[in-house]
């Protein structure tokens, strides 16, 4: 019983480390539930993964996208990049709106800190 306590204690850590479990939930408003909607009608195929391990078409985006300016991140979706459409035609600014202010409560994963931190002298 002492081990399976251990071993589960272990596994949470390990999966807290690395940005699998969030910590406390997220309470999100009417705006940033919309905007949820919305990034997954429109987004989801490219930004989310499908299941665990799978990779995306596009990256992974949280609260540091576009370095957390909001400007920016309403230019990449009305615009669009290379290879990323423009939604400019297909949502409205009140949605665009809506995901930027969704995708600004998504965690930065622990990993993504990890590599971002610069290496010691």
């Amino acid at each position: 019983m002492k081990i399976t306590v251990v071993t589960l204690t272990l596994a949470g850590l390990v999966l807290s480390q690395a940005g699998l479990v969030q910590a406390e939930p997220i309470t999100l408003n009417s705006t940033q539930q919309t905007g949820q909607r919305l990034f997954a009608q429109a987004c989801g195929v490219c930004h989310l993964q499908a299941s665990m391990g799978a990779k995306t078409y596009g990256p992974m985006l949280n609260k540091s996208s576009a370095a957390g300016n909001d400007e920016v991140m309403r230019v990449f979706i009305n615009n669009g990049a290379e290879h990323m459409p423009g939604f400019q035609h297909y949502l409205k600014p009140a949605e665009v709106d809506a995901i930027i202010s969704y995708i600004r409560t998504i965690p930065v994963p622990a990993q993504a800190v990890e590599t971002s931190l610069p290496k010691g002298k």
